[in-house]
C-alpha cells in the first residue's frame, strides 16, 4: 500500500495509511491535538487548519494536516 501523501510504501501496520515519515507526523499531530484541545477548546478540523498555516510547522506534519483537510471535502 502507498502513503496517502507521498506515494512511498506505507508502514506495515494494518491501519497505516502513511509512510514512516508521515506516520510519525500523524501520530505527533494526534498527541498534540489533545493538548491544544484542553488549552483552547479547538476542534480537530480547526486544529488542522492552524497547523497547516503555521510557518513553524514541520513539512511532514503540514502535509499530513493538509491531506486530512482535503480528504474532508
Amino acid at each position: 500500500m502507498k502513503c496517502k501523501v507521498c506515494s512511498r510504501e506505507a508502514q506495515v501496520q494494518p491501519q497505516s495509511k502513511y509512510c514512516e515519515f508521515h506516520g510519525k507526523a500523524y501520530e505527533s499531530l494526534r498527541r498534540k491535538f489533545e493538548i491544544w484541545k484542553q488549552a483552547s477548546n479547538i476542534e480537530w478540523e480547526g486544529y488542522l487548519r492552524e497547523v497547516a498555516k503555521n510557518p513553524f510547522t514541520g513539512i511532514w506534519a503540514k502535509e499530513v494536516a493538509e491531506n486530512l483537510l482535503f480528504a474532508k471535502r
